[in-house]
């Protein structure tokens, strides 16, 4: 489990392919420095199991059903990642409660500027829609943001809106991102609980009419 507020912007130095996925290594001299074999570091969003490390690396295997949700396929030596490590239990819940299960793949519609922040446009896969609303938790490629705006329920093509702050944009891989970019998208774990829930009640029979 990941709160969202990423530690550290690392870069995948390596890749081998591993039956159908891939085999990755990321520099990452923050998240290895109290890593174990076995520990979960989420990469752009995508919760990965360390399976060996050194002093400022550690390597992780993607799998298949991975790679055809994530923006991790095609993933290549040089590109940028937004690292956290797991949870501790004893510190703070500075973003939200995040799984590092990517939930669908956005695509940057329009990049605004303003003089001290930046608002991203995301497309948003229609299924996803009904999950996200204005003011609520997004995980963004790892990144635990407020949602700002959202399209009407009615607009064919769905989106939603994010306001990065400086410390966000320097910090994390979102300050580069540019129309036409990919993004992983992951929904508010209680949002998805809800619509699940609701999907299973029927509703009240009224035979036997009132009393």
């Amino acid at each position: 489990m990941f709160t969202g507020i990423i530690e550290e912007l690392g870069e995948v130095i390596a890749t081998d392919p591993s039956g159908d996925g891939v085999r990755i290594t990321v520099r990452a001299p923050k998240a290895v420095s109290d890593a174990a074999h076995g520990d979960s570091i989420a990469v752009s969003g995508v919760c990965l199991t360390v399976v060996d490390q050194g002093a400022d690396w550690f390597t992780a295997d993607v799998m298949r059903q991975t790679l055809d949700v994530s923006s991790l396929a095609g993933v290549a030596p040089g590109r940028a990642v937004n690292l956290e490590r797991a949870l501790a239990a004893h510190t703070r819940l500075g973003g939200h409660i995040v799984q590092g299960h990517v939930d669908g793949l956005g695509r940057v519609l329009e990049v605004r500027p303003g003089e001290q922040w930046r608002v991203l446009r995301i497309s948003l896969p229609l299924d996803l829609a009904p999950l996200v609303v204005d003011k609520g938790s997004i995980t963004v490629d790892g990144v635990s943001l407020t949602v700002s705006a959202v399209s009407p329920a009615d607009t064919a093509e769905q989106w939603f809106e994010v306001s990065l702050i400086p410390e966000t944009l320097a910090a994390t891989t979102l300050g580069d991102r540019a129309a036409a970019d990919t993004v992983n998208l992951e929904t508010d774990i209680l949002a998805r609980h809800v619509q699940r829930l609701l999907a299973f009640t029927s509703p009240v029979s009224n035979e036997g009419g009132s009393r």
